[in-house]
Formats: C-alpha cells, structure tokens, sequence
C-alpha cells in the first residue's frame, strides 16, 4: 500500500482531473476509482465525490494499493545478448515485443525471456519487473540493460537518475529541422484526455522535467535521420518531443503523422543505438552499440536511392 500526500497549488479544478494531472502514473479511471472506495483525503475527510472542486492549500492524502503480483513464467524466448556478466546483461531489444508483463500483455515479454536465460532475477527490483533498469516502447528496438543484482540495480537506477549513464537514439523523422542540432527542453506528462497518451504539459499541470539533444546525422529527401540523447527519461519522451518540434518519428502509430511513406514499417523507425553505462561493481566504463534491426537499415537504404545516393 503506498501513501500519497499532495498541497494543491491551483484552484478551481475538479477532485478527479487535478489528481490525474498531478500523478500521470495513473489513469482518471482509476483514480476515479480510489475516491470512490474511499481512499482520497481531502483536508483529512475520505472525500468520496470527484466533482469536488479544490483550492490552493487543500490537502490531499491518496492510498495506493499495491498491485496484484503476476506470475511471471520463463518462457525461451531467443535473446540478441551484447554484453553479459555476473551483475548485468545488455539485450538488443527487438520490435514488437513489450519489456515487462502488463495488463493486455501478460507473457512473451522480454522479462519472460530474460528469466528463461537468468532463473535467478525474481525479486530484484519488484516481482513485476525483475532487474528492469529502465523501459524501451513496444516497437523501439535497441540496448536495454537488465540487472542481475540488487546491489546492479540499485547502482543502474542511480547512474540514470544523476545522469551518469548515456542513452543515444537513432531515429528517422519526417521533415528536414532548419537547424543542425538543438535541445528539447519541454515538460512532459500524460495526455489530459486520451490516458495512454503522453503530451507537453507545463510543470504546474503535472508535466515533468523532460530534456532531449539532437543532431541531423543524414539528410535524405523529406526526412531525416537524427541521433538523439537523453538527458531525462520520461515515457515516450523522443516520440514526444520530435513531434512538438513539426518532426514526428515515422512509423509512430500514436504521435506520428498519417502521410505514405510507401514502405511497410511495423512501428517508428527508432532504435536505442548506444548504451554507455560505469560497471556498477569495478566502475569501468562499457560502451555497448546495439547494431540497428534489418528494417531500420533497408528504410534508409530506400530512402538514399531515393536521393541518389550511393550506399
């Protein structure tokens, strides 16, 4: 059970949607959910009304209960490893599959496949999410560290947190930036209407810190391919931000842009190329590159023929 406590900073919102801007990692519905059973606090009454309008000052205390456990079953899945110690596995994650068991996905996960190959990962970090470190989307494919530690999990998660370790992206976006490179530095937080959705929200409506790097690494015609790195991690944050800037990802089937592109992608053409991370127990740098999928590569072969470009 986890306890939340919230000082209203604006007034004039309903109960439910200053809730839902305030804590993006849950749904309206579901915290129309917990008002309902009782289990919101206003100013240290059970408030069972979501239509209740709040105040600047007004206390909130939410209860949260804990999530019913999955079973996670091993299941031998075939795994890209590029580097692999006692502490730490590296996998190039490949498109179409979900990281972690979630409702909708309840096996064929990469974590049913990792603990086919590591039987011993349950309980770190959370039985839901063993030696999960940080997430890639469904479709993006790319380097994706797992602990096999506690002690590799909790230093991972700090690495990531101070900024110690670097994520880079390889990305193709529609539209060609009249620049050569720039930082997105836009908050971001779920979509006040469509849950599933992440958009730019201001920081006084929930949104959170989000910074992203970019440079043009090739121009091929009307797109192009860019290196992306994060400096924040947040939920699709480079989907996000590449759209917010007029160059969606191509291939993104939530954010992207529903122009032709006459070529058959199964989802955005955006790939976590390089990981480079301190080993969390001898503090040696790894540098891990995770070679891109064979679609990405023949997408921009195509699109370089297109241009009369030899390749």
């Amino acid at each position: 059970m986890d306890a939340i406590s919230l000082k209203v900073k604006i007034t004039g919102e309903r109960l439910d949607r200053y809730l839902s801007q305030e804590l993006c990692f849950l749904s309206r519905s579901r915290i129309q959910q917990l008002i309902k059973q009782g289990r919101v606090k206003l100013n240290g009454w059970i408030c069972t009304s979501k239509k209740i309008t709040v105040k600047v000052g007004d206390q909130i205390a939410i209860e949260v209960p804990s999530p019913t456990a999955m079973l996670l079953e091993p299941q031998d899945i075939p795994l890209d490893i590029l580097y692999e110690d006692k502490q730490l596995i590296i996998i190039n994650k490949p498109a179409n599959m979900v990281v972690h068991p979630a409702p909708g996905h309840p096996d064929g996960t990469l974590v049913n496949a990792v603990l086919a190959h590591c039987r011993h990962l349950p309980g770190i970090g959370g039985v839901q999410r063993p030696g999960i470190v940080h997430r890639l989307d469904k479709n993006t494919t790319g380097a994706i560290a797992i602990a096999k530690t506690e002690l590799a999990h909790q230093n991972l998660q700090a690495q990531l947190k101070t900024k110690i370790a670097r994520r880079e992206y390889l990305g193709v976006v529609h539209g060609v930036p009249k620049i050569q490179k720039g930082t997105v530095d836009i908050p971001i937080g779920r979509h006040p209407v469509e849950r599933k959705k992440m958009s730019v929200v201001p920081i006084e409506k929930g949104g959170r810190v989000a910074t992203t790097h970019w440079h043009i690494k090739e121009r091929l015609g009307k797109y192009t391919l860019m290196h992306f790195q994060l400096e924040t991690g947040r939920t699709h944050q480079i989907r996000v931000h590449s759209a917010y800037i007029g160059c969606p990802i191509v291939g993104d089937p939530v954010y992207g842009s529903s122009r032709s592109i006459g070529f058959n992608l199964c989802g955005q053409v955006l790939h976590a190329w390089k990981l480079t991370l301190q080993h969390p127990v001898s503090g040696e740098w790894i540098e891990i590159i995770a070679p891109e999928p064979r679609e990405f590569t023949s997408f921009i072969g195509i699109l370089q023929k297109r241009n009369g470009k030899n390749i």
